[in-house]
């Protein structure tokens, strides 16, 4: 294959660097901005190329040694090779470029904020999704890039919990026929929920149909067939400046990444007693449950049957939240709710088109939107800033270091100045 050099001068969403070559973009897994690098193409496209690193020749100062032994051929982890204050600083960066290259939004840099990180962001990973290896019985995670396993022992990001159960688990049921193993563990509560239910020769107990979780000082069942993949990890620290004087309590003991998303939320939304507040996409409640003591009614909307009834289990206590099953979508359309405030939090793939119309439409006056994907974010901000919102600022917070995914808390207001950026 051909060889080039390559001075890397950004980062793509997804983690990569990006520099030029004849040209054309070139994405470099695991370079850092600054560095000049030699590369071996391995993608040779006309508008695009890939390359992978033979020799750094220009090193960043913010370059540090991964501390994981699979790093570079797991696919789990895009950045441990850089420091973790820069880290933060790109995805802060990939939010705005996203903001002003998809959102139109000018004055993307001005609207967001740092990154709210861990402070110390190893050991926070509440799920792990194992593929099984028949014939041995192990536990891995799959090459990056490919389908093939990579057994893994022990993973740097990941809770004790789940490390102490996938070392239990390693090479313990060979041939056993299952696809895969899922490993979750709560720092917060001490529960752990193995999935599926294993045989008794595995040694750990397994098939739990829920587990709980605490965010803030309120406490959520989530059962096994529930997405919930959060940073419940708490840690000393000082409360962020960014995100206000809390409206509720705190924990002792320390705050979460979850912790303080939760925090932000209710300052953005500036919840007052008589609020309709709409919870779209709601999941297990979480923003619901916490919102209910402070407005006057909180409805919430999710497709996953589950997730509602966990939603309802978790609220069972406030009187003032109801759920509603069915996509976010056909409920707008169904109901002549008129809300104050709206709280999103869509999957990655966003939230649908008739969703943002119908908010259009309702006009309240506050909407939060949490994201953990920049670009569809930054799409669904642009339709409603034609809509007649104000894009007051967007708070990146590290939910998964050393990862490319980044949170985002963006704040709306309805009727003042929504020109385009």
């Amino acid at each position: 294959m051909a060889r080039a050099r390559v001075t890397l001068t950004d980062v793509a969403f997804g983690g990569e660097a990006i520099g030029r070559l004849d040209g054309r973009v070139v994405f470099v897994p695991y370079g850092l901005l600054g560095e000049e690098v030699e590369i071996e193409l391995v993608e040779d496209h006309r508008d695009y190329a890939r390359g992978e690193i033979v020799a750094i020749l220009t090193r960043s100062p913010q370059r540090v040694e991964p501390p994981c032994q699979y790093f570079g051929a797991c696919g789990g982890c895009q950045w441990q090779h850089a420091a973790y204050p820069a880290q933060l600083e790109l995805k802060r960066k990939v939010v705005a470029d996203q903001l002003r290259r998809i959102g139109g939004f000018s004055e993307a840099e001005q609207l967001v904020r740092p990154t709210i990180g861990m402070v110390s962001p190893w050991e926070y990973r509440n799920q792990a999704r194992f593929a099984f290896g028949r014939k041995y019985g192990e536990l891995c995670f799959t090459r990056r890039g490919t389908h093939r396993l990579l057994r893994i022992d022990y993973c740097h990001i990941a809770q004790p919990g789940i490390n102490a159960r996938l070392a239990a688990l390693q090479r313990r049921l060979p041939g056993l026929r299952l696809h895969q193993i899922v490993l979750r563990a709560s720092s917060t509560t001490g529960q752990a929920l193995v999935s599926p239910s294993l045989p008794p020769e595995a040694g750990v107990e397994s098939g739990q149909p829920f587990l709980e979780e605490e965010i803030l000082t309120r406490r959520y069942r989530v059962s096994a067939d529930v997405f919930f993949q959060v940073n419940t990890r708490r840690e000393p620290r000082p409360l962020p400046a960014a995100v206000g004087v809390p409206r509720v309590p705190l924990p002792p003991g320390g705050l979460s990444i979850a912790d303080l998303l939760a925090l932000l939320v209710l300052d953005r939304l500036e919840p007052r007693p008589d609020d309709l507040v709409l919870d779209l996409y709601c999941g297990v409640g979480t923003f619901s449950a916490l919102l209910a003591p402070l407005v006057g009614q909180v409805i919430g909307i999710e497709e996953s049957a589950p997730a509602v009834r966990d939603a309802r289990h978790n609220c069972a206590d406030l009187p003032n939240v109801r759920f509603v099953l069915g996509k976010s979508e056909h409920a707008l359309l169904d109901a002549a709710w008129r809300p104050t405030a709206v709280v999103l939090d869509p999957a990655r793939v966003g939230c649908a088109p008739e969703v943002l119309r119908a908010l259009v439409g309702m006009q309240p006056e506050r909407v939060v939107y949490v994201s953990c994907d920049p670009a569809t974010l930054a799409r669904d901000l642009r339709l409603l800033r034609d809509g007649g919102y104000r894009l007051v600022e967007a708070q990146p917070l590290d939910m998964f270091p050393h990862t490319y995914h980044v949170e985002t808390v963006a704040t709306l207001r309805h009727g003042q100045s929504a020109g385009p950026g």
